[in-house]
């Protein structure tokens, strides 16, 4: 069990290519399917730099490369969306976002469910606006 808890995230979901293509369908999921309209409306269009740094930012969460740190230092993640309305709405969004994106990019059910503890924590945290 010890040699299992070494394995990374980043190394558990398989690495870039599968992180990248969870990050792409979320964010084709947001574009594409109205419940999400009030996340997307947070995001410029196009999401390219959204992708990028979620993507980034991800990478270095789950124990792969830092790249976000590595051009944008400390993501300071509450800071940074303080400037957005984020209530119990648009964490839910978030969250059944990222679920749909990774049941449709084949992500392990039991990574899936590991994930979505921690994206629930953080995404709870972001919330800024009661409701």
């Amino acid at each position: 069990m010890q040699e299992e808890q070494a394995v990374s995230l980043y190394q558990r979901i398989g690495g870039a290519e599968p992180l990248r293509q969870m990050v792409d369908r979320f964010y084709d999921l947001m574009e594409l399917e109205p419940e999400f309209a009030g996340i997307r409306a947070m995001h410029p269009t196009p999401t390219d730099s959204s992708r990028d740094k979620l993507f980034w930012f991800l990478s270095g969460w789950m124990g792969g490369p830092d790249l976000y740190i590595s051009q944008f230092g400390h993501p300071r993640l509450r800071a940074r969306h303080l400037p957005f309305a984020i209530g119990v709405s648009e964490r839910d969004q978030w969250l059944r976002c990222m679920a749909w994106a990774m049941q449709d990019v084949g992500i392990a059910e039991e990574l899936q469910l590991h994930l979505m503890n921690s994206f629930f924590q953080t995404a709870d945290w972001m919330r800024n606006t009661p409701g």
